[in-house]
């Protein structure tokens, strides 16, 4: 077996957001809106650029995949207090679909625990275009205030994709990394 070389840039940029995530929470509990922000906004471009990084230069690896996923996890929800934290008002009249969103999230996480006791780690493309969406509400959220046109699509697009990710989890035998997608899936499944 071919050992993977994870000492790598993507690897450290995941590694990076999960040493600021306890930083990020400090920012939230002395009430430093601005700087939870802006440190929430540099996990959110290391997010990107991590993936960028990694599929152009053919550095991605397993472990790699795991520790975005967490890394991933770490900034959204340090991303969801910030957001009861800083921004309740603003979100009052919708505030019901983010607690939809974060029970599809926390039903994945459990699935993926009891059927195969790891973190999951699908990289669905679905995931990948909700993310950016959201990392891109949480922005303008943050820089100019609510848009609740961009957070009815971010919530719709992380519904889609958390639905996507536990039909995924019912239906596999072990866990895998990096699935594009249930249409492949299925696929895969049918040969």
């Amino acid at each position: 077996m071919k050992k993977e070389n994870i000492y790598n840039v993507p690897n450290f940029l995941s590694f990076y957001r999960l040493l600021t995530f306890p930083l990020v929470l400090w920012f939230i509990y002395v009430g430093e809106d601005n700087l939870f922000a802006l440190f929430l906004c540099i996990n959110l471009i290391t997010d990107i650029l991590d993936g960028l990084i990694a599929r152009t230069f053919n550095l991605k690896t397993e472990f790699g995949a795991k520790l975005d996923s967490l890394a991933d996890n770490g900034t959204f929800i340090a991303a969801f207090i910030g957001i009861f934290t800083f921004k309740m008002e603003e979100l009052s009249q919708s505030i019901w679909m983010l607690w939809l969103f974060i029970s599809f999230f926390i039903l994945g996480l459990l699935l993926s625990f009891l059927k195969f006791k790891q973190y999951p780690s699908l990289h669905l493309y679905t995931t990948k275009i909700g993310g950016y969406i959201q990392g891109l509400f949480i922005f303008v959220l943050f820089a100019w205030g609510y848009n609740a046109n961009l957070f009815y699509l971010a919530m719709l697009l992380g519904y889609i994709s958390h639905i996507e990710e536990i039909i995924i989890l019912l239906l596999s035998k072990e866990m895998v990394s990096d699935v594009k997608g249930l249409y492949w899936v299925l696929k895969e499944k049918n040969k």
